[in-house]
């Protein structure tokens, strides 16, 4: 035993600067090894595609609008959840369940640090707030409340809209069928919830030019309440100083005419041309100029 003690002794002496290299040279390689290896599991998303597990998913990510997305930037694991997954494979191999907190909790935590600027454009004020706005900032409504999760597929579910709103009803005339993010905008290029580019995108005729062009469509048809407005509603919402104005009050009092019988939606002027036909049906033609002195 000795001896081996002297012969080491001789030999780390007679070697010591060979050793010391050696030992720094191992040390570097170590190091770089590792270094490589821990880039692979953080930044390579085919790390997450060596387990036998992770395939579907792997494929689903490539399909998706998240592909130029590394998994690592969502699915984040903590030092401990590493040291705790290694053990578990070492220990227990590939048959041992290895479910962990960063698949189902930490990607939905990540969704601000990409779309934050998608989600607090209008924050500021209720009234011109994206919907995104609204929801996340104003009512701090977690991502995974609306939004799926099934193998990276982040579709607005809409469902949890009436988990919510379930007094909102889509109203009738044949929208019925129709889902919330038909009318609701969520994206950037509409500074509302609801405009009126998206009503007209279905229904066509609508003048852009004229009275009331630029007003939103829902400032008289309420979508939730009541879609089809009446007389009564022009003269108690905006219009009520108009029966005091020329021939209204003949008009309304006396004769029983409904503002809309005169007055037809989305056109509203009435000149010679729509006068003819229509105020001939109950007096002589006169011209509609009159009509206000």
């Amino acid at each position: 035993m000795n001896k081996l003690i002297d012969f080491c002794e001789r030999f780390f002496e007679e070697n010591k600067t060979g050793i010391i290299l050696l030992l720094i040279l191992v040390s570097i390689i170590g190091v770089l090894a590792g270094y490589r290896y821990y880039r692979h599991t953080q930044e390579d998303p085919h790390f997450c595609a060596s387990c036998h597990m992770m395939q579907e998913s792997f494929r689903s990510w490539q399909r998706s609008r998240h592909r130029d997305i590394i998994c690592q930037k969502c699915h984040r694991l903590s030092l401990l959840e590493q040291n705790r997954l290694l053990i578990t494979y070492v220990v227990k191999g590939y048959t041992a369940p290895r479910e962990q907190a960063h698949g189902r909790i930490e990607p939905w935590k990540s969704c601000r640090q990409c779309h934050i600027e998608e989600v607090q454009q209008g924050s500021v004020s209720l009234r011109s707030s994206y919907g995104h706005a609204r929801h996340v900032f104003m009512q701090n409504i977690n991502c995974s409340r609306c939004h799926s999760a099934e193998l990276h597929n982040f579709r607005a579910d809409e469902r949890a809209c009436s988990g919510c709103h379930a007094d909102k009803l889509v109203h009738g005339l044949g929208m019925e069928g129709l889902s919330c993010l038909r009318c609701h905008s969520y994206g950037e290029e509409t500074p509302k919830m609801v405009s009126s580019e998206r009503c007209i995108g279905c229904h066509e005729g609508i003048p852009s030019e004229g009275p009331m062009a630029k007003f939103m469509c829902f400032q008289c048809h309420k979508p939730h309440e009541k879609i089809k407005f009446k007389s009564s509603d022009c003269l108690g919402n905006c219009h009520g100083n108009e029966a005091m104005v020329g021939q209204h009050g003949l008009h309304l009092e006396k004769a029983q005419v409904e503002c809309l019988d005169c007055h037809k939606a989305h056109t509203w002027v009435i000149g010679m041309k729509q006068a003819k036909g229509l105020c001939d049906r109950c007096h002589q033609l006169k011209d509609p100029r009159t009509f206000i002195y």
